[in-house]
């Protein structure tokens, strides 16, 4: 009965928590979301158009990149830090940078993993638009570079979708955040890696609170989603 009450008092003072929005719970929530959407920026300003490229192009070893694109989403967390670790540590190629137990190289860790996710599967979704209307395109005259960036238009609700799912993934990333960044209170401390911390130290207000709000943006990802890809079967059928 004493362990039921100890769980009930943290599900109550972590709501304590985020009701009267704590200081440090968004701190880490901010920096979360700063960080996780830096990184789908970036990796969709690259993803989508080499997504595109590969999906119109027609070049010599272009099924074994897709093949090694696809591999490559399943990227393991720890291995993806672990890389970015020894490039950007003193030692390595990048150290002269001296980020390393910064935001800037959670951002770089959170890009490389899921740069594939949105590579891969806006290929697949420009493949298909370009197998349905490439007589179109080609009958107009449409270039390769014309075709790609007609297509990315025309599935941009796909392509939403396949981002929002990249935030997500990179949202709830913990391993190699916590290489790189170190978890450092107050400067790379996030969502995820917090919560592993805090639930270790045994401060489940706080870790609850965190996993809360965690899963309530994922499923807000999830529904926002469903909700454009819906939109766009409404409008286009």
């Amino acid at each position: 009965m004493s362990k039921m009450n100890d769980l009930t008092s943290a599900f109550t003072q972590a709501f304590g928590l985020i009701g009267r929005l704590d200081t440090e719970l968004l701190a880490i929530v901010g920096l979360s979301l700063e960080v996780s959407l830096t990184a789908v920026v970036l990796a969709s300003a690259l993803g989508l158009p080499i997504g595109a490229a590969i999906a119109v192009g027609r070049f010599r070893g272009r099924q074994p990149l897709i093949v090694v694109l696809n591999a490559l989403m399943g990227l393991p967390p720890v291995v993806v830090g672990l890389m970015v670790y020894l490039l950007l540590s003193r030692a390595g190629p990048l150290g002269q940078l001296g980020i390393l137990f910064t935001p800037a190289a959670m951002v770089v860790a959170q890009t490389i993993l899921i740069l594939p996710i949105v590579a891969a599967l806006s290929r697949q979704v420009i493949e298909d638009a370009w197998h349905e209307y490439r007589e179109q395109l080609r009958s107009l005259g449409a270039g390769p570079l014309t075709a790609a960036i007609t297509l990315l238009w025309d599935t941009r609700f796909s392509l939403v979708t396949i981002v929002l799912a990249g935030f997500g993934r990179a949202a709830a990333e913990v391993g190699a955040v916590m290489i790189v960044g170190g978890n450092i209170d107050g400067v790379t401390r996030v969502m995820t890696t917090a919560i592993a911390l805090e639930t270790s130290k045994g401060d489940l207000p706080l870790a609850l609170g965190l996993g809360v709000i965690l899963l309530s943006l994922v499923l807000a990802l999830n529904a926002a989603a469903y909700w454009v890809k819906e939109a766009a079967q409404r409008r286009y059928g």
